[in-house]
């Protein structure tokens, strides 16, 4: 009905709104506060559900915007609005890493992002499936299998490739280039 779409837009409005005014206060946190901020509007703004329900598709990359205008996303999802919400928010893209893992209490893949302080650090993982941002050496569930970011492709502990090689990784850059916004090459 016209009222049903009128307010599901409306919803959606806001959920662009709320993130868009995440992104604008949260210039001045420091990156732990960042982290959190995010990774908690995230996992409350984006309801989880399969790519084949949301979008018809066996597998789909969505951008923040789409996530968001749909209020719905899978372990993707939640990982890349993440990744491309804290790099609007300031955080050097090269300090994040889009890790997919095997979530062993599921036995299925996921994909959380990863957060390295300095390039030697252990990451942060934030993740939908735990709400809490933890070190990974306290997320046993997850055993890693590659990370990725606009810098290259990573094999656990080391660099091994160029993630212009992934090419859902590319069709996201292009994307989010079409939604305006600056974003390397990656």
């Amino acid at each position: 009905s016209p009222t049903e779409t009128a307010l599901s837009r409306a919803i959606a409005d806001g959920r662009l709104t709320s993130w868009n005014n995440l992104i604008s206060a949260g210039q001045g946190l420091t990156e732990d506060e960042k982290l959190v901020q995010v990774n908690s509007f995230v996992n409350r703004a984006i309801r989880y559900d399969t790519d084949s329900r949301i979008w018809g598709a066996n597998e789909y990359w969505a951008t923040p915007a789409e996530a968001l205008i749909r209020g719905q996303g899978d372990c993707e999802d939640y990982a890349i609005a993440k990744f491309f919400t804290l790099t609007r928010m300031g955080v050097a893209g090269n300090k994040l890493r889009l890790s997919y893992v095997k979530a062993l209490g599921r036995n299925q893949a996921h994909m959380v992002l990863a957060y390295y302080s300095t390039p030697t650090a252990e990451p942060l993982v934030l993740d939908n499936l735990v709400p809490e941002i933890r070190p990974a050496s306290q997320r046993r569930d997850l055993l890693p299998v590659y990370a990725f970011n606009a810098e290259g492709l990573y094999i656990p502990g080391k660099k091994s490739g160029d993630s212009k090689r992934l090419s859902r990784w590319q069709d996201v850059l292009k994307k989010m280039r079409l939604e305006g916004f600056a974003v390397g090459d990656g």
